[in-house]
């Protein structure tokens, strides 16, 4: 829990950032956060299949769900980032990506939380808004 917390304080400090345009700084934000959370860099995750961020990582990194929460949150800043430089294709993977760990995270999760259903609904229309952007 403390993790998250920690977690959500970072997030904001790099939205704001992202709202300067300190895109740069946002990316050296997001490498730092993936080492210090995840212990891996942010390759690994980035190059990983969608299919393998949550069964993949419980097993064979002993990942917790807080840890895929927080590897959801990474994904959405990522793809956040990506948006507000215009490149809409990297942004919806990233999008697709957190939705994917989220989900998983809900579906698997013995308690009820409103805030999550929220962020999958948050997500899933910026994916469906990126879909369409990209059909025109």
């Amino acid at each position: 829990m403390k993790m998250l917390e920690m977690l959500g304080e970072f997030v904001a400090g790099m939205m704001s950032f992202l709202k300067k345009g300190e895109f740069n700084r946002v990316n050296e934000m997001i490498e730092a956060a993936f080492t210090d959370f995840l212990k891996q860099d942010a390759a690994y995750f980035n190059n990983l299949p969608i299919e393998k961020l949550t069964h993949h990582l419980l097993k064979e990194h002993n990942y917790s769900y807080g840890h895929l929460e927080v590897l959801a949150e990474l994904f959405n800043t990522q793809a956040e980032l990506y948006y507000r430089q215009g490149k809409n294709e990297e942004s919806l993977v990233f999008y697709e990506k957190a939705l994917v760990v989220l989900q998983f995270v809900v579906k698997e999760s013995k308690t009820f939380s409103q805030e999550k259903e929220n962020k999958v609904a948050q997500l899933q229309l910026k994916i469906s808004d990126l879909r369409e952007l990209e059909k025109k």
